[in-house]
């Protein structure tokens, strides 16, 4: 692997610039003091907690040899040995596992009304826990800012006080971190193993966000850098096939399409190499059969029946509501594109707080299996 794509500021990196930050003094030893890091302080938005430690660049001879970057280097400051390494465009922390791994990032884009902050809480609860230990996986949080981020917005009120999350602010007023993470799975084979990483950078993103140019600009270069996209789309938004035209399903997914095309200077035509799930919401509310009706198998491989079984019912409901555009678009627009459906409370809710049923996540994790799969990190059976 010769180079990275930074999962904060998305610049892509050759290995042998990734720098490093001294590791500072305990107060018992030698170490370089706390000082005001601007790029740091620059990409948040604020000083208050970019106070750090100096960054410095990778050794000389380590960027002329063009060798990938070591796993530690010593501060031409103090002379202090550090593992710590950082991205040296925005000097966020780069974690180990994901410098020394092919990590892939899935941008995760919805219109206003999809349940994007519901889906995000949901999933990356399962993530940790049931979905987790089924697979084998391991979900960390990769900074402090992620960990706090997810707690107070969207944990804390869902899951703690069973509150529904509130609309997404615009970013043009409220400007916030992604929710970055890093999913780790070893894959077992015959005579070996394989320890393979996936990036989950997920932004909560407005739905008018998605119609401003400006606010739009500040996402090319996130989705420009996706390997993966996750399209959740309001069911309720597809049958009526009316409201505000910047706000229905296939013209958000028409403009972020645009946005990957020119990310990645491929001509209309082309079929983009970035596989897309799009994923129906809040089917709980809707009358279903057939597969849709069933719970996935639980087993650390991808169902290939159930796979096929779920994306041609999803398929025939687009057509059946006149929306079946948007297939032929996605046929039409990549390589490769899945159709689910999932509900992230399992149940309707009652006067902005989860129902008395509780929160009973369906078929959330359908999308992010069926990429992991894509990717290689997860087998496929029948």
């Amino acid at each position: 692997m010769s180079s990275i794509t930074c999962p904060y500021c998305f610049a892509r990196l050759a290995r042998e610039r990734i720098g490093f930050r001294c590791a500072g003094s305990s107060g018992r030893g030698p170490g370089c003091a706390p000082r005001l890091d601007e790029r740091l302080a620059a990409y948040t938005g604020s000083a208050a907690s970019a106070s750090l430690p100096p960054y410095f660049d990778p050794p000389p001879a380590v960027r002329r040899l063009g060798r990938g970057t070591p796993r530690r280097a010593t501060c031409p400051e103090c002379g202090q040995d550090t593992a710590r390494r950082v991205c040296p465009e925005c000097h966020n922390p780069l974690p180990g596992a994901y410098c020394e791994t092919p990590g892939k990032i899935v941008a995760l884009v919805g219109a206003k009304n999809s349940g994007k902050s519901t889906y995000i809480a949901v999933l990356l609860h399962e993530l940790s826990h049931r979905i987790g230990a089924e697979l084998g996986t391991a979900l960390v949080a990769c900074d402090d800012r992620t960990i706090e981020r997810y707690k107070r917005d969207f944990h804390r009120p869902l899951f703690g006080d069973r509150r529904l999350l509130p609309a997404t602010a615009s970013a043009v007023t409220t400007p916030r971190d992604p929710l970055v993470y890093l999913l780790t799975r070893t894959r077992r084979r015959r005579l070996r193993q394989q320890d393979m990483s996936l990036t989950l950078v997920l932004f909560d993103t407005a739905g008018e966000d998605l119609r401003s140019r400006d606010v739009t600009d500040l996402h090319l270069r996130y989705l420009a850098a996706a390997d993966a996209i996750i399209f959740l789309v309001d069911p309720l938004e597809l049958k009526s096939g009316g409201g505000d035209p910047d706000g229905e399903p296939i013209n958000v997914i028409a403009r972020v399409t645009e946005l990957l095309h020119v990310g990645r200077d491929l001509p209309h035509g082309r079929r983009l190499p970035v596989p897309a799930a799009v994923a129906l919401t809040k089917i709980d509310a809707l009358p279903l059969d057939g597969a849709l009706q069933r719970n996935r198998t639980a087993t650390a491989a991808l169902d290939l029946n159930d796979r096929e079984a779920v994306h041609e019912q999803v398929r025939a409901l687009l057509y059946d509501w006149q929306a079946g555009e948007l297939d032929r678009y996605l046929s039409h627009e990549y390589a490769e594109y899945g159709l689910f459906g999932v509900s992230a409370l399992g149940g309707v809710p009652r006067e902005g707080a989860v129902g008395t049923g509780g929160i009973r996540p369906y078929r959330v994790e359908d999308p992010l299996l069926w990429l992991l799969h894509q990717f290689g990190m997860l087998d496929g059976a029948r």
